[in-house]
């Protein structure tokens, strides 16, 4: 794990005789679902570290303990009770510091997703999540019960209050009860990505800071969980919203920071707000000279780049974690195989990256060539399969079936299906995990094949827009060519009869997924939708396929979701309907 810091620059709250200067770090690691012993492993390193420092608080992200989201798994007693015989085995790590980490309380008949303060080798005290995220991918309410008190604790002079999550972006949650008390709030997070996610999240810790007048300490988990990627950017705001530090996007790594306090003389108040105090017995008391802060770098990103590392980052963490270190793709010479497989040379290695070329009576030399090409621009094996005979051998089967019948979808669909018996073949021999390589334009539409060029244990690009698939591209041959210039150029097909193009069935991608942001992502209605180039029947027909095709997508592998509305547990909608 990477140590990180921006040089702490105090904040203008008070001299240096009357504040208090808290030196913090912020571990942004990456959990594991049910990976108790890992995640103890992770506390364990971080506490080291920030102990080598001299930090007095270390915080980890939320529900630290169990990895982040662990869903259904939170049903099971044997869960809790690891989840609570790792947070015992723990608290020793934390000797010389106070540290906050996330875990599972179970209290009673009551689960609660709470923050445990742990202080010098000691848990002297709990702090249970207010609220509970209901929306989008998130299903809190489902497992946890809220917590109703408020929690603060006294350091050095200072008073410092917890939240997790969702307190903080609720406008008058529990944040804004604590900051009439506090100096300082920490909250611990597991916020998953989608685009412009970490914008928003930022500016929106800077506005409750100001609103607060209270200086923020966010910490944010990172790494891939199934379909989710979680991008970090921790950050350390003071009371005027001005960033003392901060985490880069998709990198495990602990931040530093040192914030100056000048606590409040204020009278006891009766708020509710149950309190702790942490002992001095600190990390600094056993240094003889506190180190300086190790210098670090954050470096931002553009749209294209965050995007990208998000896709790399949920690929790699989806294949390592479930046990996998090869993959194997099906190379058409497309843009969309170029981009998921240069994901996945970025994501694994090249040496662990398979290409299969699977080439028709239909498809064209140059799409050979490209697929070829892109195979050497990324230093990956390929295998040729050539699958004509294979066609000739279902004809031959179905021949009497299909008597008197005009070839039509069912006769492409087999070419696809050919191709994925193909890659699954190999996958089965070798232990090679599939990767899809259909985007969410295509995947809304239906403009896919089921058991074809759906087969696969991750759909890498699922959620990427065919526009965006290109923009993507472009950002990757920024400095040399990686994605072959004709992939670029050339008229998208999937080559599955002469002369085929993808406008023989959808619209331009560049009016279709406006149309398909419109209805999927913000919900409007066919008469709300209007998009200049498509008549209202052809949105009508757009919004048709993309409900009719609900039972495709319910059969499909999960992908990393980078929008703010992916199909799954964002959007989840009935096949059956009028």
């Amino acid at each position: 794990m990477r140590k990180v810091t921006n040089k702490g620059r105090q904040t203008k709250q008070g001299s240096a005789d009357s504040g208090v200067s808290l030196r913090l770090a912020l571990a942004q690691v990456n959990g594991l679902v049910g990976g108790f012993k890992t995640n103890a492993e992770k506390v364990k390193s971080a506490c080291a570290q920030a102990r080598k420092v001299g930090a007095d608080i270390v915080l980890f992200p939320e529900l630290i303990v169990t990895g982040y989201p662990p869903e259904d798994l939170l049903f099971k007693k044997s869960f809790i009770k690891n989840c609570r015989e790792t947070l015992k085995k723990i608290a020793p790590y934390t000797r010389g510091l106070t540290a906050v980490i996330g875990f599972a309380e179970q209290k009673g008949k009551h689960l609660y997703n709470s923050a445990a303060l742990m202080c010098n080798g000691k848990h002297i005290g709990t702090y249970r999540k207010t609220l509970l995220p209901n929306y989008g991918v998130f299903d809190e309410k489902r497992y946890f019960t809220e917590g109703d008190e408020p929690v603060r604790f006294f350091l050095k002079g200072a008073q410092i209050g917890l939240t997790i999550c969702e307190d903080i972006w609720g406008e008058s949650g529990p944040g804004k009860t604590l900051s009439k008390d506090v100096d300082f709030i920490l909250n611990i997070s597991s916020s998953p990505y989608h685009k412009g996610k970490g914008k928003a999240r930022r500016q929106m810790i800077i506005k409750r800071a100001r609103s607060y007048k209270c200086p923020i300490a966010y910490v944010n988990l990172v790494g891939g969980q199934d379909e989710l990627v979680f991008d970090g950017q921790s950050l350390v705001v003071d009371a005027k919203g001005k960033i003392i530090t901060q985490g880069n996007s998709f990198e495990e790594e602990i931040i530093f920071a040192e914030v100056a306090l000048s606590p409040k003389n204020r009278k006891p108040v009766a708020r509710g707000i149950r309190s702790y105090r942490a002992p001095a017995t600190l990390s600094k008391a056993n240094i003889k000279k506190v180190p300086q802060l190790p210098a670090g770098v954050y470096r931002k990103k553009s749209e294209e780049e965050e995007v990208y590392s998000a896709l790399v980052l949920g690929t790699r963490d989806y294949i390592h974690k479930n046990g996998f270190s090869k993959v194997v793709i099906g190379l058409s010479g497309g843009i969309d195989s170029s981009l998921t497989a240069a994901i996945a040379v970025d994501a694994l290695w090249s040496h662990n990256v398979i290409g299969v070329l699977m080439p028709s009576p239909y498809s064209s030399k140059g799409s050979i060539d490209d697929a070829l090409a892109l195979a050497k621009n990324l230093d990956i094996k390929t295998f040729t399969f050539p699958i004509e005979s294979a066609m000739k051998s279902y004809d031959s089967i179905l021949k009497d079936a299909f008597k008197g019948t005009m070839p039509n979808l069912a006769e492409e669909n087999l070419q696809a299906r050919i191709r994925g018996n193909l890659l699954m073949a190999l996958s089965n021999k070798f232990g090679w995990m599939v990767l899809t390589t259909g985007n969410k334009s295509e995947i809304s539409m239906g403009y896919c094949t089921l058991y074809g060029d759906m087969a696969g244990g991750f759909a890498v690009i699922k959620d990427v827009p065919k526009v965006l698939v290109y923009e993507l591209c472009h950002w990757l041959n920024r400095e040399r060519e990686i994605i072959p210039k004709n992939v670029l150029t050339k008229e998208p097909s999937a080559e599955l009869r002469p002369d085929q193009k993808d406008t023989d069935s959808l619209p331009p991608y560049e009016l279709l997924d406006p149309v398909l942001l419109r209805y999927i992502e913000q919900d409007l209605s066919i008469e709300e939708i209007k998009v200049a180039g498509l008549s209202k029947s052809e949105i009508k027909r757009i919004a048709r396929l993309v409900d009719l095709n609900e039972y495709k997508r319910r059969q499909g592998p999960p992908g990393v979701k980078i929008t703010p509305k992916a199909f799954g547990k964002d959007r989840r909608l009935p096949i059956t309907r009028s």
